[in-house]
């Protein structure tokens, strides 16, 4: 099958992606901008021990959703995220006056589970090897270079 794509078509999809890289960007200096408040502005003790791992905006770059981790107990955890909520108002205006943007995202913080996740996998994973090495089936190589001998 041949498929002709017209070069208006693909000057469509260029312009696309390169706003999809400004969005990048501008979710980037977010996440550099917010963690700096929240480590040396925000006087709440609710919020000192947050981590910033990741922004992403909508296409439109009216809301930003700023994810966090803690290693906290569930409740502080829940206290720490009320202490969130309440200072987005203040992290909002800071980030107007750090950045120059024709619209100011709304700031909205959510956890971020994608290190539960990993830990979760990586569990897995491991009882998975314990498992097969306990019922005595051969194991792959780890690289191309190791050969069971004999072969």
């Amino acid at each position: 099958m041949v498929v002709i794509v017209s070069s208006e078509a693909a000057d469509q999809r260029t312009m696309s992606k390169s706003t999809y890289k400004r969005a990048d960007r501008v979710a980037d200096q977010i996440r550099m901008e917010v963690a700096d408040i929240l480590m040396r502005q925000i006087k709440d003790p609710r919020v000192r021990s947050v981590t910033v791992t990741g922004v992403e905006l909508t296409a439109d770059l009216r809301i930003a959703h700023v994810f966090v981790t803690t290693m906290e107990t569930e409740q502080a955890e829940r206290d720490t995220f009320a202490g969130l909520s309440r200072a987005s108002g203040f992290v909002r205006a800071e980030l107007g006056r750090r950045l120059t943007l024709r619209y100011l995202p709304e700031v909205i913080f959510k956890k971020d589970v994608s290190g539960l996740r990993g830990d979760r996998i990586m569990r897995l994973l491991n009882e998975l090897h314990a498992g097969s090495e306990q019922s005595g089936s051969p194991s792959l190589p780890e690289s191309p270079d190791q050969t069971t001998p004999g072969s």
